[in-house]
């Protein structure tokens, strides 16, 4: 992309560097964002993207931050993008981020369902006996994972071993953070006929307010969220970060009707893919059916939440 350099290659991002017009050196405090259509499950980046997914991320990310800049600041400087990528990036803040996923459970499901039916608990938090597949929890929950390397799989962390990778003060003020903001989205997406039953949520840093470079060696529980503010980055409470569920068809004690990628994570853990998740091979390419249904999903969870007909290079 001309104007900028990559700097990394996730499972389902890009970030690039723009470069100074002067010098040709990368901006060391700005990053360019992109969405692509690549979609992840169970660990794995799936063969077969799509269409459109990065689109509705990027475009529902950014309705989102408008709607919890008052919760806690985020990343997004300018929607002014190369033409390419209109729509589907954002340039960002360049920021150092947290080694913890942030995940928060409002309605019982997923992992948590399977750690619950083993052991009573989620994360190590014990909940009420009796609940089922979908059940709505007490209150929110925050459930942390590990940040795995890329092809090995996230474990699930207690708050105490939160706390011990970054600190009581930090970990208290993320855990909040991701259990408010679910809330918040919770309740918006409840007036249009959308639960989240769960999200996950990324937060970083300006290392410059620490007095450190993006390379500097540090200890995060050395980090004082009172004095460093804690940023939200990424994406936050998309069909791909989130649980969405039909409110109108939520009936605990069966799977739920989702607006997410459940629809694909359904067909790989099915008989009719073949595939063992727990196993070495690779997942088998999606049918069309499941990518089809998949985008219609994406697509109408945007146009539920915004209000707005989806448009692939909507800027701004």
């Amino acid at each position: 992309m001309r104007d900028h350099v990559l700097v990394h290659a996730g499972k389902v991002r890009e970030l690039y560097a723009p470069l100074d017009p002067g010098t040709g050196l990368p901006d060391e405090t700005r990053l360019l964002l992109v969405a692509t259509d690549r979609v992840s499950a169970y660990d794995h980046v799936l063969e077969r993207p799509v269409p459109d997914k990065g689109a509705v991320l990027t475009q529902l990310s950014l309705w989102w931050f408008e709607r919890l800049a008052d919760l806690v600041p985020h990343h997004v400087l300018s929607t002014e993008v190369p033409e390419e990528v209109a729509g589907r990036a954002v340039h960002v803040r360049r920021l150092r981020m947290l080694p913890v996923e942030c995940i928060a459970r409002g309605y019982l499901t997923g992992g948590g369902l399977e750690e619950y039916r083993r052991a009573g608990t989620v994360s190590g938090v014990r909940l009420p006996e009796g609940l089922q597949d979908g059940s709505r929890l007490p209150e929110p929950v925050f459930t942390p994972t590990t940040k795995a390397p890329a092809g090995e799989h996230d474990r699930p962390m207690t708050f105490a071993e939160t706390v011990e990778l970054l600190g009581p003060r930090l970990a208290e003020r993320v855990g909040d953070l991701t259990v408010a903001l679910l809330q918040r989205g919770h309740d918006v997406a409840a007036e249009r006929g959308i639960l989240i039953a769960d999200t996950k949520v990324e937060f970083g840093i300006d290392p410059g307010a620490l007095g450190l470079g993006y390379e500097d060696e540090l200890d995060w529980r050395d980090v004082d969220p009172d004095q460093v503010p804690v940023v939200l980055a990424d994406e936050v409470l998309t069909p791909d970060s989130s649980r969405f569920w039909r409110a109108a068809e939520w009936e605990p004690g069966r799977p739920q009707i989702s607006y997410d990628k459940q629809v694909l994570r359904d067909w790989l853990a099915s008989p009719e893919s073949g595939w063992d998740r727990r196993g070495d091979a690779p997942p088998p390419p999606l049918p069309d059916e499941v990518v089809e249904l998949t985008r219609a999903r994406y697509v109408e969870a945007y146009e539920a939440l915004t209000g707005q007909r989806f448009d692939p290079r909507r800027i701004g």
